[in-house]
């Protein structure tokens, strides 16, 4: 008679094996392919399993099959509601699809994307989701001769042929542009900073455009320094010193954060928003929703970015690597009108859907 294995900690595969009745390959059948189990062989494993309450090694069966049922995501920062709303889009389609998702975050720091892709390869992720502002096709490429295929999320490559969903950040400047324009403004100022990153390249060629179609509307570039939010205070003090006669009419942060430092300091000078300037922003972070000055924004759709991208990353694990063929997905984007371009009964009736004079309302 064949003994039992002995329970010295957590039950095994070894244990449920014994208690179904069946060998250990059957079991693993189960578990990884149960299209080639009978059904009622397939019932008398799962009963064992949920009486030993047995849960699968899933670090053991990765290094068994060089993959586990997990995915990476690398995001900028965490800060902006963007990358927290792609890593719940991206959550939530991995779950569906019965795959883990492990999150890192570099804080625009290129050394710690390149750390955190290499943890995430250590852990033998079937797949990575790199939400980046910059190409690092180095990293990139790397990653990917080591067998992990990589999707960008919020970044178009150029240097590198791969998948990707981003948004249309040009339009995005663009139309934020056409609001402020369609409020009255004639000086645009343009608060933004390292024009190397490709949102905010973009975003500026959608800004030229739109002033490019209507004469007599001038461009102020004011250089913030950087995206965070100081740059954005340090814009504000300057833009409200301005003589009047120069100082622009109408204000669009390059982000959320750089817009909300400017209404910030422009009120503190005693200019008003948005009577006297109207400030909008450009990335809908979730930060500006609130506080003293609600800020007009511009849909990103991160959940829906993060989503499409574990769709493509899948669909590249499942397709032969010799007919893959990558693509890049764009989606829209919509203006999102507040109180810092329309004042408070102009976004009250943008919100009750009410028509209204698209021209800013004088003091």
């Amino acid at each position: 008679m064949v003994q039992p294995p002995r329970r010295d900690g957590p039950p095994s595969v070894h244990h449920v094996a014994a208690r179904a009745g069946v060998s250990l390959a059957t079991v693993s059948n189960v578990l990884n392919h149960p299209e080639r189990v009978r059904a009622a062989t397939a019932a008398r494993v799962h009963a064992a399993i949920a009486d030993l309450g047995y849960t699968p090694n899933r670090n053991a069966r990765a290094l068994a099959s060089g993959r586990s049922r997990s995915i990476g995501l690398v995001v900028s920062s965490l800060q902006n509601s963007l990358f927290s709303d792609m890593l719940n889009g991206a959550q939530l389609a991995a779950r569906e699809r019965e795959f883990a998702l492990l999150i890192a975050s570099s804080e625009n720091d290129p050394r710690a994307q390149a750390d955190h892709l290499a943890f995430l390869e250590s852990t033998r992720v079937s797949g990575i989701l790199l939400a980046t502002m910059e190409e690092s096709r180095d990293q990139v490429e790397l990653t990917r001769r080591h067998g992990h295929p990589v999707v960008y999320v919020n970044y178009e490559p150029t240097e590198v042929d791969a998948c990707s969903v981003v948004v249309d950040n040009e339009r995005a400047g663009y139309i934020a542009t056409t609001h402020l324009i369609e409020r009255g403004c004639r000086r645009i100022g343009f608060v933004s900073a390292r024009q190397e990153l490709q949102p905010v390249h973009r975003r500026r060629a959608g800004v030229l455009r739109a002033i490019a179609e209507h004469p007599g509307v001038h461009l102020v570039d004011v250089d913030a320094g950087d995206i965070d939010p100081p740059g954005g205070t340090d814009a504000g003090v300057r833009i409200a010193g301005m003589p009047v006669s120069e100082r622009p009419d109408g204000v669009l942060g390059v982000t959320d954060l750089l817009a909300m430092a400017v209404v910030t300091e422009l009120r503190a000078a005693g200019i008003r928003v948005p009577e006297d300037i109207p400030v909008s922003g450009c990335d809908h972070n979730s930060v500006a929703w609130g506080g003293a000055v609600p800020l007009t924004s511009v849909t990103m759709h991160g959940a829906e970015m993060g989503a499409r991208a574990v769709d493509l990353l899948l669909a590249e694990l499942l397709d032969p690597p010799d007919e893959h063929v990558h693509r890049t997905v764009v989606l829209d984007t919509e203006l999102v009108p507040r109180e810092s371009t329309l004042g408070r009964e102009g976004a009250a009736a943008a919100r009750r859907g009410t028509p209204e004079d698209p021209r800013r309302t004088e003091a």
